[in-house]
């Protein structure tokens, strides 16, 4: 006899699935005996396995509809957001049972959305009150990958973000990345394919050879490897932020549009979170936001001096194990 199945719509970004690891693993404990399928976008596949949260990955990408093949799943779970769109894709598969925030538009009960939560709560806390399980919100660790990293023990330096509003004034990074290097620790510019060239002013910037750019020359599974080894991260509010959470490196973390309140490192952690904001900007401006510019070169460093003096933590416990997940 096949399992029931359940599906879990999470159709977003590196630090989002991040961010949500704590909810899947809480799924998982509460659905025990169900085949569970996240519905998320292809690339994250890697870390998708490394964190053993579910069995298969469906891949898709935004709102678009779902390939879903054979029964209606028993249950469905939005971890994507609060309707009513995502609310109704799901209904769409014609689940026994939607777990979801409640949204009068799409018709939907459920816990009511709080704007001003965390990410990692917010998630956590939808999972706990639609099943009897608890969520650990500190459970963000998934495993290590199999890769060697490009360079070990490295400071990772990560220049990008997904809109101007996030990114840190390349000169400023360059006063970091020289810093590192003339403190004797090996350096490596991290981005996106597209953000090579940035990565390259920053390299030139710092007065750092051509090898220290592996921007765009890197697979999920390499950064991966790459921020598991490292000595610290250095970072805006983007996915290799929720990297270094995910692996217990040390980081600094330059806050602007959001505060650190919504999508922050765990506290308690060996995570130093800046921002100089007040009031929640917009993360997808074209301009640089106000509160970014407020943090200076001098408070990084100091901070990344602490953290790297500090060392790393001992390891965590591994990631909890269940089927690896597959296409």
């Amino acid at each position: 006899m096949s399992r029931p199945r359940a599906v879990v719509l999470r159709a977003l970004g590196l630090g989002d699935f991040l961010t949500a690891v704590p909810a899947l693993r809480a799924i998982r404990r509460a659905l025990p005996d169900h085949e569970l399928v996240l519905a998320t976008p292809l690339p994250l596949q890697p870390l998708v396995e490394l964190s053993r949260t579910v069995d298969r990955l469906l891949p898709t990408g935004g709102l678009e509809p779902l390939a879903w093949d054979g029964p209606a799943p028993e249950v469905a779970v939005n971890l994507h957001g609060r309707g009513p769109e995502s609310h109704r894709l799901l209904q769409g598969l014609r689940p026994g049972r939607l777990v979801a925030f409640a949204n009068s538009e799409a018709q939907v009960d459920g816990p009511t959305w709080d704007a001003d939560e965390h990410e990692v709560v917010r998630w956590s806390r939808l999972v706990e009150e639609s099943f009897d399980v608890r969520a650990d919100r500190g459970d963000l660790r998934i495993a290590v990958p199999p890769e060697q990293p490009v360079v070990s023990d490295a400071v990772v330096v990560h220049v990008g973000a997904a809109a101007p509003a996030r990114r840190w004034p390349e000169d400023r990074f360059a006063v970091v990345a020289r810093w590192a290097a003339d403190q004797g620790y090996p350096v490596v510019l991290t981005g996106s394919l597209q953000e090579v060239s940035l990565a390259r002013r920053v390299q030139r910037l710092a007065g750092l050879s051509a090898d220290a750019v592996r921007a765009g020359q890197t697979d999920l599974a390499q950064l991966a490897a790459l921020v598991a080894s490292a000595r610290l991260v250095v970072s805006g509010d983007t996915g290799m932020a929720h990297l270094a959470s995910a692996y217990g490196t040390p980081s600094v973390v330059l806050f602007g549009p959001t505060p650190p309140a919504r999508w922050g490192p765990p506290t308690g952690g060996p995570h130093t979170a800046i921002w100089h904001g007040h009031e929640v900007g917009d993360p997808s401006a074209d301009e640089v936001d106000p509160a970014l510019l407020a943090i200076h070169s001098a408070e990084v460093l100091a901070a990344a001096e602490v953290r790297l003096r500090a060392g790393r933590p001992a390891p965590g416990p591994p990631a909890s194990r269940t089927t690896p997940a597959s296409v």
